[in-house]
């Protein structure tokens, strides 16, 4: 069966809820939602191996952006200097009011994100990518894990041809809605081109969160 249906974006209302919070009066969706997509491009593009886990926007009177990640201290800087310039250029990008918070990831190890980047930046280094990808499966499932499969595409090894390689430990059932699945995806430059890393992380089934995130999102629905 093909799987061509994004697992965050499959999950939505069930085991994890919307990474942007607001709601656009009129013709404004279209505009903020380019804006979300430009600030998540600017904050990832800017704050590089950072171990970047998610990027959360709220929109109220000021625009919160909530970054989480598995290294704060390189994003808040000594003092908080970095994180105060992060906040400016953002404010003068974008316009607004901006308040940026970081919250820690407490197990890097097991979170899809920063398991993807990671092997992102061993590939770029040339590390041979079966040892980055077993290394990171072993520390995934040791942290914790249920199970995590990790594709690997392009030039593997500098190849002339172009595979794929599948990796998969333990169990990842992508069809069941209750199953916590996170899945990120992260493109490791080399000089023989793009090497494409996809990870799948699942961490156990949700039963009580489905029904407080489905009765959340029915309050924040406007009324027609």
């Amino acid at each position: 069966m093909g799987q061509k249906v994004n697992p965050n974006g499959f999950r939505l209302g069930f085991t994890h809820t919307w990474p942007s919070t607001w709601y656009a009066k009129g013709n404004k969706y279209r505009e903020l939602f380019l804006q979300d997509v430009r600030i998540r491009r600017f904050i990832f593009g800017r704050v590089k191996e950072a171990g970047i886990s998610a990027v959360d926007i709220e929109r109220g009177k000021k625009v919160t952006v909530t970054i989480h990640t598995s290294k704060p201290g390189v994003i808040i800087g000594k003092q908080g200097a970095a994180i105060e310039e992060l906040r400016k250029e953002l404010e003068r990008t974008y316009g607004g009011s901006f308040e940026v918070d970081i919250k820690e990831v407490r197990n890097p190890d097991a979170d899809a994100a920063v398991i993807a980047e990671t092997i992102q930046g061993q590939i770029e280094r040339r590390m041979p990518y079966r040892r980055a990808v077993k290394m990171a499966l072993e520390k995934a499932m040791q942290a914790g894990a249920i199970g995590v499969k990790v594709t690997v595409s392009g030039r593997l090894n500098g190849a002339e041809i172009a595979r794929d390689d599948l990796f998969k430990e333990g169990n990842v059932p992508l069809q069941t809605l209750r199953a916590n699945i996170i899945h990120a995806k992260r493109h490791a430059v080399t000089k023989f081109g793009t090497i494409g890393v996809q990870v799948w992380v699942y961490s156990g089934m949700v039963f009580k969160k489905i029904q407080q995130v489905q009765s959340a999102s029915l309050k924040n629905t406007p009324a027609e």
